[in-house]
Formats: C-alpha cells, sequence, structure tokens
C-alpha cells in the first residue's frame, strides 16, 4: 500500500495527496505535518519507512469538502486519490493484491465546482495569461458555470484587467511569470506556473476545436495566436485538473478593452467597487446597490460593476430594461417568482463534471419550472428590445419539464446512491422491486411475531447486520430452549455473544436473498435512471445556459428598479457628448449608511462640461472632514453606475460616454516594496497623466501632500496645468494648496469651488455644501480639536498659526518668526484649572427651587425675568 502510495504522490509533488483508504482520505510524510498543521487535527504515526516512523493524519470522506476548502483558502492543492475497485474485485486478483487508486481530480483555487466551496453571489475565475511574441491575451473561465472569456491587451493593461476579473488562479508560462512578477506582486497574484508547451498556439488551437467539437474556430471569431495561446493554455490545465473530464465551457466570446470603461487598479481600490477597504464586500458599492434575488443575478451584478460599457447602444437598452421595471406593476410578482430560482448554472457545471446528484437534476426542473411561470406573467407585455430578446430564451423547454417532473421526487436526497429520488410511477420495473423490497420489510415483522409465538419467547428479534444479514436474536435464557428438539429443528444456532443467542431459518434465509436482490435492484435501477435523466440535460445544455443568462438579466433589471425606487434614484441621459451634469448628487454607500443611522445626506451638484476639444476641472478647496474626498468619489460613481446601465443617485444627470475613470484619493505606503506614501502618490499620478485621454474622467485628491509644502505645491500645479492643456479631461481636483486658484482666472477650462463650512465661537461646523469660490483657509487646528487633541497642543498651535499668518501678512520669514516664538510649555500652555467648589450659586439655587410642572404660564414668564435679572446683577 505504501508502495503505491508513494508512486502516486511521486507524480504530484506539488499537491497534498488525499489517499483514498476506507471511509477515510489519509496523508502520509510531509503531506500529513503540513495538512494537520492546516487543518488543526491530530498528527499520528503508522509502520515505518527507512526505519524511521511514518507521519500520518487524516479526514472522513464525508467530511472532506470543508478540510479542502481550509486548504485552498491557505493556499495548497489536493490531488484526490480515490479507490477504483473494492477490496472484492482486488482478491480476485491474488489475496495479497492492493486495491487499485489513482488521483481522479486535481482540487485547485481556480477550479471548484462543489457548493459548498464556492461563494453563490461571486464567479469563481481561472485565467491564463498568454504571450506571442510582444502580443498578450488573457483568457478567463468560470468552470461552475461554464462562462468562458478572452480579449487582446496591451502589456500596460494586464494589471488593470487583472485588477477587473480578481481571478482565483492565473495560469503563467515561466518567462512571463519573471517579467511580470511586480505587477502580480501589487495584486497579491500568486500565479501557477506552466510550461511553453501549454501555451504553444498551434496546440491550443487543436485542443479547443477537439473540446468544441469543431474543423475550425472561425465560427466563434478570428483569434490571434496570443489568444488561441491563452486559451489552449487554459483547455490544458483543465484537462489536467479534471483528469480528462472537462466541464461544460461556453464557446470563446472575445472581448476587447475598447468596448469596456477603463479602470485601473488603484481606481478600482479606492472607489471600492467591490470590495471594501477591509478586504471584504461591506462597505463596496457592489454590496450597497445589490437588491438581487438570485445567485445568478447576483454574478450578473458584479460583471457590470466590474466592467461598465462604453457602448451606447448597450447602456441604453440596459437603462431601458430597468426603466420597464420601475414603471411596471409586474415587477414585484415577477420578483417573487425569481426568488424561487435555483442556481441552475452552477448545477448545470456539477452535473458535467459527473460531481452532480439528484438535487442538481432537482435544480434544473425547478428552475425550468419557474422559468414557464415568469414566462406566463410576461404573456401580452410590451417589453424593451432586451427583455424581449432575453424572454424568449425562458420556453422551448416544456419537454425537458415534463420528463423531469415526471421522474423525480419534490425533495431529492443529495447523493443519487441513497436512491429514493425517482417518483412511484415512473418506471414499472423500479416499482416492482421497490414493492418487493418494502413487502419483504412487512414479512419480517410478521416472520417475528410468528417465531416468537412458535418459540414461546416475546424477547425474540428479528435484526439485521452487515456481518450475519438477517438473523433471529434472544437472550441466554430462552436459548437453551430454542436449541432442543422440536424447535432446534426449525432454529439453527449461528453465533453466541456476551448476553445474546443467534440463530437463523432456512425460510429466513430465502426471504433475506429476494430482499437483499430486490434493494439492489432498486438502487442499480435508479442510478440508470439518474445517467438517462443526467445525460437529457446535458443534451439541451447550450439552451438551459441561456435560460440561466436570461433570468439572470430579469433579476438584475428588476433589482436596480427596486433600488431606484427605494433610494429615488433618477434615469441618466447617456449620450456621445463631452458633458458631465449631475443636479443633487450623492454617494450611494455613504447615503446608504446615513440613512441607517438615521441622518440626512447633503446632495451637491457638479457640472463639468467640456466644449470641443476643451477640459473642464472643477478645483476643490476646503477643511478636512467637510466631505471634499465623498464628493470626489460619488461623481466617479454616478458616471460608474450610469455606463454599467442603473438608475444614479441624483435628481438629474446628463453623462457624456467616459472612456476611462481615474482616481487617486487617499494613498497608504507599500512597505513590501519599499515605497513611501509620496511615491505610491506619484506612481498613481504618473499613470493617471500618462495614459488619460480626453474622454476620461479624473479625480485627484490632494496630490503633493506627501512632500514640503513648496515642493507638494508646484507638482500639484504641474499636475493641474498638463491635465487641462494636455490630457483635457474632465476632473475634479481636491487640495489645501489656496495659491492654486488662481489657475481659475489664468487657464479657462478650470473653475473654482469649496466646501462651506460655518465657524462658531472657535469651532468649525461642516455643512458638507460644495458652492462656487475658493476657501479662504482650512481649518486644521479645529479639525485637530475636533479630534481630541490635548488642550495645551491646540493652544500652542493657534499661537505658532497667528505668528505665521502675520508674519506672510508682514513679509517677514517663517523662520525668523518660529525662532521669536517662546517654547512650547506644558504650564504656560495649559488649560485654566477650575476654582474650588464653593457650592451652587444664587441663580443655580433658585433654579433648583422651581417646579416647572406645577407653573402656570405667568409663574414660569415671571421667573423666567428674575433668572435674567440675577445674571445681570452677577455679571455687573
Amino acid at each position: 500500500m505504501m508502495a503505491q502510495y508513494l508512486e502516486i504522490k511521486a507524480q504530484y509533488p506539488d499537491a497534498l495527496l488525499f489517499y483514498r483508504m476506507g471511509d477515510f482520505y489519509e496523508m502520509f510524510f510531509d503531506d500529513a505535518v503540513a495538512a494537520s498543521e492546516a487543518l488543526d487535527i491530530a498528527l499520528t504515526k503508522r509502520g515505518k519507512h527507512d526505519g524511521d516512523d511514518i507521519p500520518m493524519c487524516g479526514v472522513p470522506v464525508h467530511a472532506a469538502e470543508n478540510y479542502l476548502l481550509t486548504l485552498i483558502r491557505k493556499g495548497f492543492r489536493v490531488a484526490v486519490g480515490e479507490q477504483l475497485e473494492s477490496p472484492e474485485e482486488a482478491k480476485k486478483r491474488g489475496s495479497k493484491s492492493v486495491v487499485k487508486r489513482d488521483v481522479v481530480r486535481l482540487v485547485t483555487p481556480g477550479t471548484l465546482t462543489e457548493e459548498s466551496l464556492l461563494e453563490a453571489r461571486r464567479h469563481n475565475y481561472l485565467a491564463a495569461l498568454g504571450r506571442v511574441r510582444d502580443e498578450f491575451a488573457l483568457s478567463w473561465a468560470d468552470i461552475s458555470t461554464g462562462a468562458f472569456h478572452v480579449m487582446p491587451l496591451s502589456r500596460a493593461r494586464i494589471g488593470a484587467e487583472l485588477a477587473r476579473l480578481a481571478p482565483s488562479e492565473l495560469l503563467v508560462a515561466d518567462k512571463t511569470e519573471e517579467e511580470l512578477r511586480e505587477v502580480l506582486g501589487d495584486l497579491g497574484i500568486e500565479a501557477t506556473v506552466l510550461g511553453a508547451a501549454s501555451f504553444d498556439s498551434t496546440a491550443g488551437e487543436g485542443r479547443l476545436c477537439a473540446v468544441f467539437g469543431v474543423q475550425t474556430l472561425a465560427g466563434f471569431g478570428t483569434f490571434a495566436r496570443a489568444e488561441l495561446s491563452a486559451m489552449g493554455a487554459l483547455v490544458d490545465y483543465l484537462e489536467i485538473t479534471q483528469k480528462g473530464r472537462l466541464p461544460l465551457l461556453r464557446p470563446p466570446r472575445q472581448e476587447a478593452v475598447s468596448r469596456l470603461m477603463q479602470i485601473d487598479t488603484a481606481t478600482r481600490r479606492n472607489l471600492e467597487l467591490t470590495h471594501g477597504m477591509n478586504g471584504g464586500r461591506a462597505g463596496s458599492l457592489l454590496a450597497a446597490i445589490d437588491r438581487t434575488v438570485t445567485s445568478g443575478g447576483a454574478r450578473l451584478l458584479e460583471r457590470r460593476v466590474s466592467s461598465p460599457s462604453r457602448e451606447l447602444a448597450v447602456i441604453r437598452e440596459r437603462l431601458e430594461a430597468v426603466t420597464w421595471a420601475v414603471d411596471s406593476p409586474l415587477a414585484e410578482p415577477l420578483r417573487e417568482s425569481l426568488r424561487g430560482v435555483p442556481d441552475l448554472d452552477r448545477a448545470l457545471s456539477r452535473l458535467g463534471l459527473d460531481r452532480g446528484g439528484p438535487r442538481d437534476l432537482a435544480a434544473v426542473r425547478n428552475a425550468l419550472q419557474q422559468a414557464e411561470t415568469i414566462s406566463a406573467q410576461l404573456a401580452g407585455q410590451d417589453l424593451p428590445d432586451l427583455l424581449s430578446r432575453t424572454v424568449q430564451s425562458l420556453t422551448g423547454h416544456e419537454s425537458l419539464l415534463e420528463l423531469l417532473d415526471a421522474a423525480l421526487v419534490a425533495e431529492p436526497p443529495l447523493l443519487a446512491r441513497d436512491g429514493g429520488f425517482i417518483a412511484a410511477g415512473y418506471d414499472a420495473a423500479l416499482d416492482e422491486a421497490r414493492r418487493l423490497r418494502d413487502k419483504g420489510r412487512g414479512v419480517i415483522a410478521g416472520m417475528q411475531a410468528d417465531y416468537a409465538e412458535r418459540a414461546g419467547v416475546n424477547a425474540l428479534k428479528i435484526k439485521h447486520n452487515n456481518v450475519l444479514g438477517y438473523f433471529i436474536e434472544t437472550t441466554a435464557t430462552h436459548a437453551e430452549k430454542m436449541m432442543s428438539p422440536p424447535l432446534s429443528e426449525t432454529f439453527i444456532h449461528r453465533q453466541t455473544t456476551a448476553n445474546q443467542v443467534r440463530f437463523t431459518t432456512v425460510e429466513l434465509s430465502e426471504l433475506e436473498t429476494r430482499i437483499l436482490n430486490a434493494g439492489n435492484e432498486a438502487l442499480e435501477i435508479e442510478k440508470r435512471l439518474y445517467s438517462t435523466l443526467r445525460q437529457a440535460i446535458l443534451d439541451l445544455a447550450p439552451a438551459l445556459s441561456d435560460l440561466a443568462l436570461g433570468l439572470a438579466e430579469f433579476d438584475l433589471s428588476i433589482g436596480l428598479a427596486k433600488l431606484a425606487r427605494s433610494r429615488d434614484w433618477c434615469k441618466p441621459t447617456v449620450d456621445d457628448s463631452r458633458a458631465f451634469d449631475i443636479q443633487a448628487g450623492r454617494h450611494p454607500v455613504v447615503e446608504a449608511a446615513l440613512t441607517k443611522a438615521g441622518e440626512p445626506f447633503i446632495a451637491n451638484d457638479c457640472t463639468l462640461n467640456a466644449e470641443g476639444e476643451a477640459a473642464s476641472v472643477t478645483l476643490l478647496t476646503g477643511p478636512n472632514m467637510a466631505g471634499k474626498s465623498t464628493y470626489l468619489r460619488q461623481n466617479a460613481l454616478i458616471a460608474l453606475l450610469a455606463q454599467m446601465g442603473s438608475y444614479v443617485p441624483a435628481s438629474a444627470a446628463h453623462i457624456g460616454l467616459v472612456s476611462q475613470i481615474f482616481s487617486r484619493v487617499g494613498a497608504s505606503d507599500d512597505l513590501a516594496r519599499g515605497r513611501s506614501t509620496f511615491m505610491v502618490e506619484m506612481v498613481e499620478t504618473a499613470a493617471i497623466l500618462n495614459q488619460a485621454d480626453e474622454s476620461a474622467l479624473v479625480i485627484l485628491d490632494e496630490i503633493g501632500r506627501g512632500t514640503a509644502t513648496y515642493d507638494g505645491l508646484s507638482i500639484a500645479w504641474a499636475t493641474l496645468e498638463h491635465l487641462h492643456e494636455v490630457n483635457r479631461v474632465r476632473g475634479l481636483f481636491a487640495t489645501h494648496y489656496h495659491e492654486m486658484t488662481v489657475l481659475a482666472g489664468k487657464l479657462p477650462g478650470v473653475r473654482n469651488a469649496t466646501v462651506a463650512v460655518k465657524e462658531w465661537e472657535g469651532e468649525v461646523i461642516f455643512l458638507h455644501e460644495v458652492r462656487e469660490g475658493a476657501a479662504d483657509r482650512s481649518y486644521g487646528v479645529q479639525v485637530a480639536q475636533l479630534a481630541g487633541l490635548p488642550k495645551p497642543v491646540i493652544t500652542r498651535a493657534r499661537a505658532v498659526l497667528e505668528a505665521l499668518e502675520k508674519g506672510e501678512r508682514d513679509k517677514a520669514s517663517p523662520k525668523a518668526l518660529i525662532d521669536d516664538l517662546p517654547l512650547f510649555s506644558v504650564a504656560a500652555h495649559a488649560a485654566p484649572q477650575p476654582a474650588a467648589n464653593s457650592g451652587p450659586s444664587e441663580i443655580e439655587t433658585q433654579l433648583d427651587a422651581l417646579l416647572p410642572d406645577e407653573m402656570t404660564p405667568r409663574e414660569a414668564l415671571q421667573a423666567l425675568y428674575e433668572l435674567k435679572a440675577l445674571r445681570k446683577k452677577k455679571a455687573g
């Protein structure tokens, strides 16, 4: 057995080997040590190898999925080695023969299909990056749904596209991995490296033709060599990991960078599109707008948020679908029908890989039933083009639905080997076998009563186990009578235990044979029927995939409509102009959080209407905490929502197509690569200045704040000029450098705006309103006071600030002014101590004596006059 283990393990040196032994998956040697630590399970030993103990650990087969999930999340790959025959079959080759075993599947992050290992509302992409000479292409597939895409791209776009897809696993060739190590490191991707042969474009083309059963790929599109390389490597990896059993992949769909809004890695992170700053879904735009009720709809929403369109026709079709759902009284009934739709895509995938079960058959049946219900609800409706095309995919599956409805019980078991999932009356041979099996159980009960009466032993029982089969059991007290004539002629002794004696009879043995054969026959018939039903579904897999996409499209449109109605969002006007006019815009995530807290969100307008090739940039000033960053982000998110085909959080919105969104809002250092906060900021700013085109939307916050004042001001000044003169973008530029506001009078496309605040008794009140004009100060000391800095520090800061401002007015040098200031002294600047408590004042005494509930209005007014007189007397 150990020799067999080592032989299999040698084929998978980079994976943990789950070696099936009965009801457990066992691991040995270094695999056992690593797995026991990762899974927090006991490490034991079994036998010796080269004189040393063999470390061993194991997990039960029935609970293996949970352990697999833990290992995958911790970065392991797992080779699942199964028993390919029973011990009885092995013994036929000789008493010392070892049961045949081999790896039936290599489990990796990008090849998961089990429901318990996947997030239902997110895609699980496996991606491959192909390269032929200087051309790159990215291919990606979700084998749990069958989605398969490919896109040619430049080297500069690799990081942005990988950030958009967030693949669970990326396949690259050796040399490509070396060249892109820095890019992959930025994204936290540890690539799976394959040999050059996997990426051979000619071999890849042959693999793809074989997978889709065609002689040429021309019917799917014209693919460049780099695209064939990427797709071929992906299919090759699937053949390796799935041991030749390929998933149900849809024909490859060509994507193009030019059809999608381009959003780089830093911008995705800054805008928190699909992940919040903590790395989870909470706090993201996706979490804030998700109103879908199906898994397929949720995954479609994630794709739309990650990949807004740049095609006007597509955007307008999606918006018309949402408008129909906003206005239609059918939206809510349809939403309730959609709640009953199971995850059809993933059920199809498991059936295609033969990892499914009766519940996947039932999922297909239930999806077809709900599709039929929804189609009936929509009968006679005047639907917009997108939904009109979609509704056609919901019908035409009546024969398959009738087959599954007749064949399956309402709630089938998880595993086919458990039986009991085929409905009574569907198959005559199965019904006959079940009758015999079930009747046999009744006969056993009658036989027990007959034997108890014949032997005169009420405690006599007929039982069953896997060793003896059916047997008669009684206590040792009554056994002597049964082993004596004449009862011994009927009851044949089989076994004696400590407290019980067991017998059989000729009649019982014959009945056992009939019952066991009937039970096994029923199971075999059900397994055969399962295979027939599975194949009937797979024969219609492409049409069922279209149906799943159609249901997801309806779910998404109705979900976005519900969001728009509940949040009072408006339908945006999207065209090919350079307009950007938002009236009363709001931040969708911040507004949702404030609504939960019972607080209002202050809406603001934003106008960036660029004429011809001119730029339009708003220079935004105002203190920290006033809402500048929120204002910047909300306008970028409104553009993104509009181009994904959603209503937007505003009272009105007119948006000319945005080709790219660049956001540099906030920054942190990159310790792993030795980059300071300022360096990270400059790298991101450089990417914007080098890549932004005139259709881009750029939002920049506090450029240059990470260095000396004059250095930062000069960099921010030059950056704004470049965006205006060279990139000619629509943009928002927030800064604390008030000197830059003069640019509004020098550059025609620059205007000033400020976030309004009000100062009251030395404290600053944030109004969160964006107005025309420039801020005259930053209120930094007041914000520091709100943050809780000690009073002596605040007092000292005010003194320094006043001296510097005076010096600036008097043209004195800051250094000379600082030198003239007395040194910080805790005693000198400490907050004044309250006077010793000398008892309540006269006013406090009189207030304490008042009883408002017993006073008339006239008495209350008189008391107020008296208190006011006391206050004047004290002040005098």
